[in-house]
């Protein structure tokens, strides 16, 4: 009797425990994040710049742990861990985007939930502060999937987001990027002197005409979600729109697979739909997460003629980070609270 006692108060003990490691997040949760990818080599990064970038991920990485920490959902994590990285200057996206060709700020960002499949982006937006956001609130409070332009705006004011002049949005090295990039690299001009092929590598080889940054999490509940955010192309011209506000292009989250955010060569990753095919990957091929990510971003992506990178992470709480560019600005953080940062291929 006094062993079945014992038994009985081990097995209570035992299941306080859990509830508690549940209730306070302890048990298996991830977050990963990415920066952009490009050519970042360690040749062309001073180390103050490294140690700004490397302090600027684990701050955001931060962000999301907390809230994943607390027992709370995978996409508010992602829209929080965005949103830091959007009021960095570091990043292609919110303060620190990119200039239009005319000079313009034009943002672009999704987010989707892998419990509903629920998805929301948007598209060429200038005033709004955080357009990961504007992109939440369209998912779950406009009935709609994909808003943009001065529409987009007007819901985001509506629904009580942070409104900026655009002019909060203006940064010295970007606009300086821009005047370089219209004087050494018009693509009008261009056209006429030089055959398509040398366009695209060109193109490929100015690291400052892409950007992004992105998060994807997985939650104690075993909620997937994924958020991406961007400035799009510097010099950009006849509101060009790249991957990241396509659901499915360079955005995806399914409970019954995988989170995916994407970087690099939009128009590329459009055709391939980058991210939903590494979900369809694993639920049709019965890929790994990892050998999945890496058929489209190693072979699929290259063959095509462009580059990028994307995280991912699955149901298990594995994780992916390939990339095919000389770097990629990235991080991860588990539950048990260390978090790794990572921007060159070693």
């Amino acid at each position: 009797m006094k062993s079945l006692f014992l038994l009985l108060l081990l097995y209570c003990t035992n299941s306080l425990v859990a509830q508690k490691e549940m209730s306070t997040g302890k048990q298996n949760f991830v977050l990963v994040i990415h920066g952009g990818a490009g050519t970042i080599t360690r040749q062309n990064m001073t180390e103050q710049n490294e140690r700004a970038y490397k302090l600027s991920l684990e701050k955001a990485l931060r962000a999301g742990y907390e809230i994943l920490n607390s027992g709370g959902s995978s996409l508010d994590a992602v829209e929080a861990t965005v949103k830091i990285l959007e009021d960095n200057p570091l990043f292609n996206a919110g303060k620190g985007a990119v200039f239009t060709h005319e000079g313009k700020i034009e943002l672009d960002a999704a987010i989707m939930n892998g419990k509903n499949l629920a998805a929301g982006s948007m598209a060429g937006v200038t005033i709004i502060k955080n357009p990961v956001s504007g992109a939440r609130a369209v998912m779950e409070k406009s009935g709609h999937v994909m808003l943009i332009g001065k529409g987009a705006e007007a819901f985001a004011a509506e629904q009580g987001l942070d409104i900026v002049d655009p002019s909060y949005f203006y940064t010295q090295s970007r606009w300086d990027s821009l005047q370089n990039l219209i004087k050494q690299d018009s693509i009008k001009n261009k056209i006429n002197k030089v055959n398509t092929k040398t366009l695209v590598e060109e193109a490929k080889n100015n690291d400052s005409k892409f950007g992004t940054v992105g998060a994807v999490a997985l939650d104690v509940q075993g909620n997937l979600a994924a958020a991406t955010s961007t400035g799009g192309m510097s010099n950009k011209k006849y509101g060009r729109v790249g991957d990241v506000p396509i659901i499915g292009a360079g955005t995806y989250a399914n409970n019954a697979t995988c989170a995916i955010s994407c970087t690099g060569w939009g128009e590329f990753f459009i055709r391939l739909v980058v991210a939903k095919s590494v979900s369809d990957l694993m639920e049709y091929k019965n890929l790994s997460l990892q050998k999945a990510a890496e058929e489209m971003i190693m072979k699929k992506v290259p063959q095509l003629g462009g580059d990028g990178g994307l995280i991912a992470v699955d149901k298990k709480g594995n994780f992916a980070m390939p990339f095919n560019t000389a770097g990629m600005y990235r991080g991860y953080i588990r539950s048990d609270g260390k978090a790794v940062v990572k921007i060159y291929k070693d």
